[in-house]
């Protein structure tokens, strides 16, 4: 029987094929899902028509109702509730547990679905878009910068719609990732935040709803109170934190006509997070929230 002579520069090269061919199998197979570390595609916000984190991290989704701590604030860095027709508004997004990797898409629709008002992105987010049920979407994502407990707050800016379109609904879905590399084991929430369409009750109502300003102070440990009031009212004040728990429940006295300014003292040694300050003028309620930290 003749015997089969390989030459040795060929048997060295077949080996060496092979061994290449092995390290990128295993190298698929770590890397089966995105890390997406610099943000994502766009159409994963949860919102009506699309997918969300799951489509790329397993597990089922959860709800972000006290994870995703979302503010819309004017120009006086105030919290609104309402828009006004092409005001343009900083938008921040913290997840409250802060963990050590992490990150998050959102968007803002209308009622009909459809993309409301315009974002731009700042240093810590960057921007995306995806068609969706025919019309274009935009997103405000991580970056690769800004997916680390390093960035404690995200933001980007969102210019309001120019024509009463009604209530906008931001969608937000963040992820608590454990940092293993895989899309094992990661956390996602969902949740939704509403700021509602210009007030159609009257000037006067407007203007009592958009003096309403809150703010932390750290060395008296105490909450400013500024608004303005339409005539004398009894003044009650509600802090709960974001599971819904009362932190403190006070009569303040009487309000006096036009601007008023009050100062609140908190219980010792309150938690750091948001809290959210209901403010009541008889009948009319205020609500705002304030960070202790």
């Amino acid at each position: 029987m003749k015997k089969l002579l390989i030459p040795s520069a060929l048997l060295t090269a077949s080996i060496g094929f092979f061994a290449f061919k092995s390290e990128l199998t295993n190298l698929n197979k770590f890397h089966k899902s995105p890390l997406n570390s610099n943000g994502i595609s766009g159409g994963k916000a949860g919102a009506p028509g699309e997918q969300n984190c799951t489509s790329c991290h397993s597990g089922s989704t959860q709800a972000g109702t006290t994870e995703n701590l979302f503010t819309v604030l004017d120009g006086s860095n105030n919290p609104v509730t309402t828009y006004i027709l092409g005001d343009t508004y900083t938008v921040t997004l913290a997840m409250n547990s802060n963990p050590s990797k992490k990150g998050f898409q959102a968007t803002a629709l209308t009622a009909s679905n459809v993309m409301a008002g315009d974002f731009t992105a700042t240093a810590s987010t960057q921007l995306n878009s995806a068609t969706i049920s025919g019309g274009v979407r935009k997103y405000a994502n991580h970056k690769s910068s800004s997916n680390t407990s390093a960035t404690p707050l995200w933001s980007w800016t969102w210019t309001a719609p120019s024509t009463n379109v009604g209530d906008v609904t931001f969608y937000v879905a963040s992820n608590k990732a454990n940092g293993n590399n895989q899309d094992s084991g990661d956390q996602i929430f969902l949740s939704q935040h509403v700021i509602a369409a210009p007030s159609t009750s009257g000037i006067e109502e407007n203007t009592f709803k958009s003096f309403f300003r809150t703010s932390f102070n750290t060395e008296k440990n105490g909450v400013h109170l500024n608004f303005n009031s339409l005539k004398a009212d009894k003044i009650s004040i509600n802090i709960v934190d974001l599971t819904g728990k009362s932190i403190l429940t006070r009569n303040i006295g009487f309000s006096k006509i036009g601007e008023n300014s009050e100062f609140v003292s908190l219980p010792n040694k309150l938690p750091n997070g948001y809290y959210l300050v209901n403010l009541f003028l008889n009948n009319k309620a205020l609500s705002s929230k304030i960070l202790v930290q």
